[in-house]
C-alpha cells in the first residue's frame, strides 16, 4: 500500500460518513494545521474512529499493512547531507562491523578523500533515493516502491575513482534497499559514467528505470557486502 492507495482507502471510508459528518470533516481539514507527528492522515483516522466508521482493530491492521510496505519511507524525509553522509555511512558500518571510519592512525595520508575502510581497502559510499521523476511534490510524496513502473533517476555524484579502491552504491526505495559494489575500474569503464562538471575531476553515474538491470552484475546482498568489497578492492591495494 502506497500513499495514494492509503488516501484512496481513507476517501472511501469518508464517503460512508453521514452528510453532516462528511461536511464537518471537510471543513476541519480545510483549516487544519499539522506539525509532526500530527498529520492530516492521523486526524482523519481519529475522526473515523470517533464516528465508529472504524474500530481500533481496523486501525491496527491498516497501520501494519502500510508500515510493512513503507518501512524505509522515513529516509525520504532526511536532508541530502544527513541521508548521503551520516545515514549511509552508519548504515554500512551497521551491516558489518569490519567497516570503519578512516583516520590518520589507519592511513597517515588520509585527507577525507574516501569514506570507509575495511582492512587496507579504501571505500566510497554513495546513496540515492528512488523518486518518481514525472511527479511534482516533496520527496515523500514522490517516493517509489521497488519494482514500481514509475520513472526514476538515481544520480550517484562526486565520484572520484582515483581516490578509492571500491564504491558501494546504495539505492533506497520505500520498501527495499539495494546495494551495488563496484571497483574503481568498474566505475571508470562504466558506459554511464560522465563528467559531473566540464573539465572537473568528479564523475557521476545515473541508475534509472531504463538501465537498472544492467547493474545486476554488481548487486550484492547485505550479508556479502564486506566480502565483495574486499574481493573487488584487493587488486587495487
Amino acid at each position: 500500500m502506497d500513499l495514494n492507495e492509503l488516501r484512496n482507502y481513507l476517501d472511501s471510508l469518508i464517503e460512508s460518513l453521514s452528510n453532516g459528518d462528511r461536511n464537518l470533516l471537510k471543513a476541519r481539514l480545510n483549516g487544519l494545521i499539522s506539525a509532526f507527528p500530527f498529520s492530516e492522515y492521523e486526524y482523519i483516522l481519529m475522526f473515523l474512529l470517533d464516528k465508529k466508521v472504524i474500530n481500533f482493530k481496523d486501525y491496527e491492521e491498516l497501520r501494519s499493512d502500510y508500515v510493512s510496505t513503507n518501512k524505509y519511507l522515513e529516509l525520504f524525509g532526511l536532508s541530502p547531507r544527513v541521508f548521503g553522509e551520516i545515514w549511509a555511512h552508519e548504515h554500512i558500518m551497521d551491516l558489518n562491523k569490519r567497516f570503519v571510519r578512516p583516520n590518520k592512525s589507519l592511513d597517515p595520508s588520509y585527507e577525507g578523500e574516501y569514506d570507509l575502510r575495511i582492512d587496507d581497502i579504501k571505500i566510497e559510499v554513495k546513496a540515492c533515493r528512488a523518486i518518481n521523476t514525472k511527479q511534482r511534490g516533496s520527496l515523500l510524496s514522490k517516493a517509489l516502491h521497488y519494482g514500481s513502473s514509475g520513472p526514476f533517476w538515481m544520480n550517484y555524484q562526486q565520484l572520484k575513482p582515483e581516490a578509492c579502491d571500491t564504491f558501494i552504491f546504495i539505492g533506497v526505495w520505500i520498501d527495499q534497499i539495494i546495494y551495488w559494489v563496484l571497483s574503481s575500474d568498474d566505475v571508470k569503464s562504466n558506459r554511464y559514467l560522465s563528467h559531473q562538471h566540464r573539465g572537473g575531476i568528479e564523475y557521476q553515474i545515473g541508475i534509472t528505470d531504463k538501465n537498472i538491470l544492467e547493474f545486476d552484475v554488481f548487486k550484492v546482498v547485505p550479508l556479502n557486502i564486506a566480502d565483495m568489497v574486499i574481493q573487488k578492492g584487493v587488486s587495487k591495494v
